[in-house]
């Protein structure tokens, strides 16, 4: 209540913004590729130290591509606002200065090999003994034991085992979702849990450990399509840009392109009828009158509002379909998402280049940590830091 009523007091100032509000929060994580840097990254967005460390060639992301001066933009992407710190663990004084950052740090983040770091002795109950607080979060590929451990992913393997590309592409064809969306939804999933977790420290006083498995995720993601088979099925089939329980959804043919419309509810449908098509009737017609009927019926519905919409260019149709409150877009190309009106962009520094990207969806009052480590950048600063107090703790 104390807290409610100081909050209630700042009348202006309780409108603010999410601002760093991880600060004081240190994070250790062994990270490669994209999963655990862009849970790193989310977590030094939100205010917390992010140590990142690495091998003595680097993070294999490093050399995604040259698009910045040669070095990659991918990995500016997912590292900025971090630190970089070059250990080799088969070294005594490497190791021992991992373990005494472990001993000052709040969370431990790692996309390893499931065991590779308990076998030397990283595991989180080992580490807890030096400190109870520390949280460790491992992102596995299909879990952290027995046969699933043993198994190498990468994410569009984990898509394929999923069955989520059974239910992308085409009929003729299975395809990959374009982005590393069991990468990144692996990484989002670890951030919720280590918030979780920080939180239940606050309460307990006690570490935990954490482990999230891409697979998993993306099982989870794919509930609709598995309880179509399991209940009600089948399984939905790959339709291209078309939807296996809902009609009209998906690409309908402009004079210039296709546009993309998404009917959700009969109700949408009687206004799409009567404003757009001209054609109220159809919205009491026994094929199209509730959306199962427009499944079934979908070829001929098509037929009709391809018919409508070969009338118009998209600049004509698309804000008739906005007035009219009709779930609509267009079918862009990434050069058009580029230039997009609604796109936010930031800028990151790798060196002396300054590169857009994309900023991250949830706004932040603090500005964006822009700098993008070098490899082993941070090394001779951390090991100072560090040994300074391992010799002031003697």
């Amino acid at each position: 209540m104390v807290f409610h009523s100081e909050w209630i007091a700042k009348g202006e100032d309780a409108r603010m913004g999410l601002n760093r509000e991880l600060d004081g929060i240190f994070v250790v994580s062994m990270e490669q590729a994209v999963a655990a840097p862009y849970c790193g990254a989310l977590l030094a967005d939100a205010g917390a130290r992010v140590v990142k460390v690495e091998r003595a060639e680097g993070d294999f992301a490093r050399g995604y591509d040259r698009g910045a001066n040669g070095q990659s933009t991918i990995f500016a992407w997912l590292n900025h606002g971090k630190e970089s710190v070059c250990l080799d663990l088969n070294n005594a004084e490497d190791a021992a200065l991992l373990r005494t950052m472990l001993r000052q740090a709040d969370v431990f983040l790692h996309n390893l090999a499931p065991g590779a770091l308990a076998k030397r002795g990283f595991g989180g109950e080992a580490l807890r003994g030096d400190n109870p607080g520390l949280i460790t979060c491992e992102i596995t590929g299909y879990g952290p034991d027995g046969e699933a451990a043993k198994k190498k992913a990468y994410d569009f393997l984990i898509q394929a085992e999923a069955g989520l590309c059974a239910v992308t592409g085409t009929p003729e064809s299975p395809a990959r979702v374009g982005v590393s969306i069991t990468d990144l939804s692996a990484g989002l999933t670890a951030f919720s849990a280590i918030l979780r977790a920080l939180i239940q420290r606050g309460r307990t006083g006690q570490g935990i450990d954490l482990s999230v498995s891409m697979f998993d995720v993306i099982a989870d993601w794919m509930n609709m399509p598995l309880m179509a088979h399991r209940y009600f099925g089948p399984a939905p089939q790959r339709l291209g840009l078309t939807h296996t329980f809902v009609a009209p959804y998906g690409a309908f043919a402009a004079k210039d392109g296709p546009v993309m419309i998404s009917i959700q509810s009969d109700r949408e449908f009687r206004v799409f009828c009567e404003t757009i098509l001209e054609q109220p009737a159809l919205a009491d017609d026994p094929r199209f009158a509730e959306n199962p009927d427009r499944v079934t019926n979908r070829d001929a519905l098509t037929a009709i509002i391809d018919a409508v919409f070969g009338q118009h260019d998209r600049n004509t149709l698309i804000p008739m379909l906005d007035e009219a409150r009709i779930a609509c877009a267009r079918l862009n190309e990434v050069e058009d998402l580029s230039e997009h009106p609604f796109l936010r962009n930031m800028e990151v520094r790798v060196g002396d280049m300054g590169i857009s990207i994309a900023d991250l969806p949830v706004r932040t009052d603090a500005g964006r940590r822009a700098e993008v480590p070098a490899l082993g950048e941070h090394s001779d600063a951390l090991r100072t830091e560090f040994g300074d107090r391992e010799r002031g703790a003697q």
